[in-house]
């Protein structure tokens, strides 16, 4: 596995566990073109595939049909402005005002290991496990140097692409479209899978024909957004969760982006992804560099769980650094649905009081207790605790809750700024606005300048002085509204395109900071629910609040969508009152905890007023999460059944590593008059062992009507299938514990 160059065929070929990746140089003029990409082959003799035998040939053979080879040659790093019509991966404005763009390969290194993207998130690994191909690309008539970098994983099938570029010459250059990866292939007539969505229903998955022209997905709100998600897959026709070819791509960001698929005139499709190319520039004097974010590709063989399952290995082992990700997390209980913003210290000291008594960990303050805020049209950017609400200051209220056997977590928003607020009044400059403008509100707020370096350290003092005044162990980052009025006071003209890009790497600044100076901070990520949920924060905080919408049938498909790429230790769940407070729906407490098992699990409600025989099922629920939590958390994840395609039941489960035990999670949406029992078929089990099989929480009558405690072979349960009793009513879970015997 690994690497390897072949002198004679000027070929690369990047081998994982069970893809290969194939690429080689033109033998004129040095053209870097793409060959294969899928399962792993042991030959290379496939150059041919670039098909620089057939018209239209090579330029320096047949010049006079240059531009037919642009538009038809499988690019590795196309580029603009020479004759490829389909989309390009990098574009420039020179100091004559030309965009165009040659490259031809100049030489290559291979090494063992990985280097890290200066200011940027990227996954990482050790010389065993991952071999790193770097090729060196110029433009001769711009004197511009363009490093491509590849990535081959040894354990998991994943390669990882980045683009770094370098001014030599003695002239400006303006960057005006930079793409990370590339990936030119016939189109064996693909499907094409995103996720999108809105404020609480994130991630929903969306598939469609592959067809001649644009498609795809991007994002120009200074995030990922809510609405479109910074991954896409291309899948053979009748490719599912367990058979067919699927060819992923995630980006390793969490600002703009485009992610693009054009299908041509040869039906070959070109698949790209990188910065949002709208509102981009950047300024490349001499003898600068700028380096583009990284994109996972994944290729999977069977279908989109071997995908999935492989996108969590890498993200668990090679993107997430925190301690916490071998960890189990602290069961919380936050007190933003249970109180919003009417509380002090009595009253979260009462929520202390009761949850500690039923087994809960952790108590987080959010919203509220700051400034003077008492709605959400103040004080954002006042660091500092309101005492008229937590009365006896911060550390006396986490002493309290210490005290009680708890630990203490907060809700900080240090991106935002509000109009009513002391830092506004001193720093009106330091608000994201355009000259001559008034800049658009959301939530009653405005972004800080984090393109600033003064701003950036005054937002980091703040946070830093409130976690070192108190025991606080845990931060939610949240960050309520996309950017707009895209304007800096400390940014020249020329350099105002860059500011997209400079405010997120303000963001990746500011968490480093907090995660090196706090290394034992549990950090979770938020963007008004699930609006910043992607590989890139995944790179400082182990875990992400899914979605402000807990409803627990709302998450069956939020976690789905979100679950296709990340792992669920990373997926942010709780356990919330009813009518849920999203959209008024009643469901059962057991249900609500078993959908809130599938991620980090905690609580969003007031116990102290919850119905008592709601509140007597939590020890119950806090055993079962410290009985399962390190399957779910490292276990292999499988998709059963999807109710987005069924209309009636969920079910998915989580396999150990060694196949010695499973557990299943199966939610009943709607029942049915006058059916059989459901005939489940399992996933992921070892066919020569025999499982005990229990359904776990029930009484003993209703374990009985479920057929009792039973053994079976695990091939009996793949193949044949297990019965799931039909609920009465809608709504119910199950749970499900299968251990070798």
């Amino acid at each position: 596995m690994g690497i390897t160059y072949y002198e004679k065929d000027r070929l690369f070929k990047l081998d994982t566990p069970a893809s290969t990746y194939m690429c080689a140089v033109t033998d004129e003029e040095n053209f870097l073109g793409h060959v294969y990409y899928g399962p792993r082959l042991t030959d290379h003799d496939a150059a041919y595939l670039m098909r620089t035998g057939e018209p239209p040939f090579v330029p320096s053979k047949s010049n006079r049909e240059r531009l037919a080879f642009y538009d038809t040659f499988p690019m590795e790093m196309p580029t603009h402005g020479i004759g490829d019509f389909r989309d390009d991966a990098l574009a420039v404005r020179s100091v004559s005002g030309h965009s165009a763009v040659k490259l031809g390969v100049v030489s290559h290194e291979i090494y063992k290991g990985k280097k890290s993207l200066k200011g940027l998130p990227a996954t990482f690994g050790k010389e065993d496990e991952v071999t790193t191909l770097d090729i060196t690309m110029k433009d001769e008539a711009l004197n511009m140097t363009v490093v491509l970098s590849y990535s081959a994983f040894e354990k998991v099938d994943a390669i990882t692409r980045s683009v770094r570029i370098i001014n030599n010459s003695s002239d400006d250059i303006v960057l005006t479209r930079v793409m990370s990866a590339c990936l030119d292939m016939d189109n064996e007539n693909f499907d094409l899978l995103t996720l999108h969505g809105s404020w609480a229903r994130e991630r929903h998955i969306n598939r469609r024909p592959l067809t001649r022209g644009f498609q795809g997905l991007s994002s120009i709100r200074g995030e990922c957004g809510h609405q479109d998600h910074p991954f896409m897959a291309i899948m053979e026709k009748g490719a599912d969760e367990d058979r067919g070819q699927v060819y992923g791509m995630s980006f390793v960001y969490s600002g703009n982006f485009l992610a693009s698929c054009y299908v041509n005139q040869f039906e070959s499709v070109r698949a790209m992804m990188g910065i949002n190319p709208e509102d981009f520039n950047w300024l490349l004097k001499p003898g600068e560099e700028f380096t583009a974010p990284e994109v996972i590709m994944v290729f999977s063989s069977e279908g989109l769980g071997r995908m999935s399952r492989t996108y969590h290995d890498l993200i668990r082992n090679n993107l997430i650094r925190s301690p916490y990700k071998d960890r189990k997390r602290p069961i919380l209980i936050n007190n933003w649905e249970a109180t919003y913003f009417d509380f002090d210290t009595d009253k979260l000291v009462g929520i202390a009081d009761q949850a500690s008594k039923l087994g809960i960990e952790m108590l987080v303050m959010d919203d509220g207790w700051f400034g003077h805020r008492d709605f959400d049209d103040s004080s954002l950017g006042d660091w500092y605790v309101y005492e008229d609400k937590i009365k006896g200051g911060l550390k006396y209220l986490v002493d309290e809750v210490n005290k009680r056997g708890m630990k203490f977590g907060i809700w900080f928003e240090p991106e935002m700024i509000s109009p009513d607020s002391d830092l506004y009044r001193a720093h009106p400059d330091w608000a994201i606005q355009i000259p001559g403008r008034t800049p658009g509100q959301a939530r009653a707020q405005y972004v800080l300048d984090l393109t600033r370096p003064e701003v950036v350290d005054h937002v980091y003092g703040q946070v830093k002085a409130i976690l070192e005044s108190a025991n606080i162990e845990y931060v939610k980052w949240d960050m309520n509204r996309p950017l707009s009025d895209m304007g800096s006071s400390a940014l020249p003209p020329e350099r105002m395109g860059e500011m997209f890009h400079r405010y997120m790497l303000g963001v990746y600044e500011l968490q480093e900071r907090l995660i090196t100076d706090f290394p034992n901070l549990l950090l979770e990520n938020c963007s008004g629910g699930g609006g910043r949920f992607d590989a890139g924060m995944l790179y400082y905080s182990p875990q992400i609040w899914c979605s402000d919408d807990t409803d627990a049938v709302e998450r069956l498909l939020i976690q789905e969508g979100t679950a296709l790429v990340y792992p669920l230790s990373s997926m942010g769940a709780h356990v919330s009152d009813c009518p849920n407070h999203a959209l008024g729906r009643v469901t059962p407490f057991r249900t609500r905890g078993y959908v809130a098992l599938a991620g980090t699990f905690g609580y969003e409600l007031d116990v102290t007023r919850i119905p008592e025989e709601d509140r007597n099922m939590i020890p119950g629920q806090v055993k079962m999460y410290h009985a399962y939590n390190d399957l779910v958390r490292m276990g292999d994840y499988y998709r059963v059944s999807s109710y987005s395609q069924n209309n009636e039941y969920d079910c998915y489960m989580v396999v150990s590593k060694d196949k010695s035990e499973a557990l299943v999670t199966f939610v009943q949406v709607l029942n049915r008059v006058n059916f059989h029992s459901r005939k489940i078929r399992l996933k992921g089990l070892d066919p020569e062992k025999k499982y005990f099989v229990t359904f776990v929480d029930e009484d003993e009558e209703t374990s009985a009507k479920n057929g009792g405690e039973r053994t079976y072979s695990g091939e009996i349960l793949m193949k044949a299938g297990l019965l799931i009793p039909r609920p009465w009513g809608d709504f119910h879970g199950m749970l499900i514990s299968l251990k070798a015997q």
